[in-house]
């Protein structure tokens, strides 16, 4: 018998302020955190959270990671190193990220080409490396089971999050902390996302609307304490939800554009469901992928219908995560997650915002206009889907289900 994943502690930093909180209640409150045409974290200040010689010795992804990770711990009820509640050997860590410290690269890169290669810190390959996430919050809390980064595009901090419920589930772990982290919003990032014409021309994210012209970039970074649902009870903690189903297959199609009808897609979705025992009546809530883009929703709807039935799928609440803080690459997954399990513990579901004019080709509901009460499909805990479509052609879906 697999192992069930408690979710006992979620953490972020994003567009609408620093804390998981303001993630969910901000965006209820329909505040879009995207200004001047991207997501920034304008309130995330690293000198309030880290020492002089952090700040120094990481590059903002994973400032943001490890920011995100000492909410969630704390969120836990966790101590660090000696201090917490399973051997440190036991407890995994998994950040994913799309980029890495891309702007750590752009600093060296500037710093070689005009004063030399001598001038490149030496602090460059530790500060811009993928894992570089995964090893700072590592370290600061004492983790010392498997620890690694995952880098799958925009998939990357969901497939974090379901190679972390692996773990446990198969006992490799008791415990594991994991998400995503991403700050690509510097000239080169955005240079090379609009040669690809990917960019929203409108600096607007507006999923599934008839208008949509692009994804808007955001930054930040999702973190969950994930533990062994029994080890977690017995020492009396408070269980936020449970991951309860992972699903992951590829396109193999393109490099950036999503497979037309779905199939791959649905089927991540069908496995996820699948995993978790759930059936498609039994879902409550979708956390849509929704990048805003005509291509990517336009698939993404078709999964949706594919992998639970068209009559089933015109009946679930859908909305996106991206219409107020836009996309956060790598740690997208990670941080609608987090919003995910505060859907499903608060029973509010936020709107899909900027959705005004319907696309007559996407109708299901995607909770256009207003924040609405998540009305439970079955007895016992409400279920919830979580969806990410990456660059590559990777799927991944993850089912979320609320407090016993």
């Amino acid at each position: 018998m697999k192992r069930r994943v408690a979710i006992t502690g979620i953490g972020a930093v994003t567009p609408l302020g620093v804390g998981a909180r303001p993630l969910h209640e901000e965006w209820a409150r329909g505040v879009v955190g995207i200004e001047d045409g991207a997501g920034w974290c304008r309130s995330f200040e690293p000198s309030e959270h880290l020492s002089v010689k952090e700040i120094r010795r990481l590059d903002r992804f994973a400032q943001m990671a490890v920011v995100a990770s000492d909410e969630a711990l704390a969120q836990a009820g966790w101590g660090s190193g000696e201090d917490a509640p399973y051997d440190s050997l036991r407890v995994g860590c998994i950040v994913a990220t799309g980029i890495g410290g891309i702007s750590t690269v752009e600093l060296n890169h500037d710093a070689m080409r005009q004063r030399g290669a001598g001038r490149v810190s030496p602090l460059g390959i530790p500060m811009y490396m993928p894992n570089a996430g995964a090893a700072a919050v590592s370290m600061r809390h004492g983790l010392r089971g498997q620890m690694y980064g995952v880098v799958s595009a925009c998939a990357a901090g969901a497939h974090a999050l379901g190679s972390a419920m692996r773990m446990i589930q198969y006992g490799d772990a008791d415990a594991v902390v994991a998400g995503g982290a991403e700050a690509t919003l510097t000239e080169f990032g955005f240079a090379c996302f609009n040669a690809l014409q990917a960019l929203s021309e409108s600096g607007v994210s507006r999923p599934f609307d008839l208008r949509r012209d692009g994804f808007v970039m955001g930054e930040g970074a999702g973190l969950l304490v994930l533990e062994e649902m029994e080890a977690a009870r017995a020492r009396g903690a408070t269980i936020l939800g449970e991951l309860a189903g992972y699903g992951s297959t590829a396109d193999a199609y393109h490099l950036t554009a999503p497979e037309p009808t779905g199939t791959a897609a649905a089927r991540a979705v069908s496995m996820a469901l699948e995993d978790a025992g759930v059936d498609p009546e039994g879902v409550s809530y979708i956390n849509a992928h929704g990048t805003s883009t005509p291509l990517n929703d336009a698939a993404e709807t078709a999964a949706i219908k594919r992998a639970l039935g068209e009559e089933r799928a015109h009946q679930i609440p859908i909305s996106s995560t991206k219409s107020t803080i836009g996309h956060l690459l790598g740690a997208a997954g990670a941080v609608e997650a987090v919003a995910t399990v505060q859907v499903l513990s608060t029973g509010l579901i936020p709107p899909t915002l900027g959705l005004e004019v319907p696309d007559p080709e996407l109708d299901l509901d995607y909770v256009p206009g207003e924040t609405r009460r998540l009305v439970p499909a079955n007895g016992g805990p409400p279920a919830a889907l979580s969806n990410s479509f990456a660059f590559g052609g990777h799927n991944v879906s993850l089912v979320l289900k609320g407090a016993e």
